[in-house]
């Protein structure tokens, strides 16, 4: 059996394509637990889950006994998705993408976002996936894409300001650009080259590459 290297969260969003989902997971290779509604998005998107997460209040029906489960209690201050990350770190996964985590209401979607901070706090490479875009929290260092074409944002995340350039051909260069948290300056930049890449100066962002 193939090592399950990377560690898939579905989520319980209510808008997602099941089409993207079963193409973008590998079930022998990524370990895949549902967050509590996600367990319906897994189904639908014909993806058999290994561990199941949740209260229960998304997802009402029989959980498969093939599958492992954790039932938590209904009050906690965890949101499954949460939960769910930090099972990922305990079992020392370095990748986790998370489906199923956007759309629908916006405070489920910025919770999400959080659990991708709290992964990358924890030094887990880890995004968020959908058909229209890849979503990221960017900490001091180097990225880089190779994503001709496409548009992508960035903006402060837990923090006045960042400072970020870029290196190689984008619409709108960049070099040591203050961003402040108050004022959209980052949004719908292009790629206009390969290797792109994105150096954050200062501050923590969040960088969304649009795919369409």
């Amino acid at each position: 059996m193939a090592e399950k290297v990377r560690c898939v969260i579905i989520c319980g969003s209510p808008e997602f394509n099941a089409d993207f989902i079963e193409n973008s997971v590998n079930p022998k290779t990524d370990y895949i637990i549902c967050a509590d509604g996600g367990y319906l998005t897994a189904k639908k998107a014909g993806i058999k889950a290994d561990l199941f997460v949740g209260d229960f209040d998304s997802y009402q029906g029989e959980v498969s006994d093939k599958i492992d489960v954790v039932k938590l209690k209904v009050h906690k201050d965890d949101t499954d998705s949460m939960y769910c990350a930090k099972i990922a770190v305990e079992k020392k996964f370095k990748e986790v993408v998370l489906f199923g985590a956007t759309g629908a209401r916006l405070d489920h979607t910025f919770a999400n976002i959080c659990v991708l901070d709290y992964l990358n706090e924890n030094g887990v490479n880890a995004y968020i996936e959908n058909e229209k875009e890849t979503v990221q929290i960017l900490t001091g260092g180097e990225y880089k894409y190779n994503k001709n074409g496409k548009t992508f944002s960035v903006f402060p995340f837990g923090c006045e300001s960042i400072k970020i350039s870029y290196e190689g051909n984008v619409e709108y260069p960049a070099n040591s650009l203050l961003v402040k948290s108050s004022y959209a300056l980052g949004i719908s930049n292009i790629f206009r080259g390969e290797s792109v890449k994105v150096r954050l100066l200062s501050g923590k962002a969040l960088f969304i590459v649009n795919k369409l």
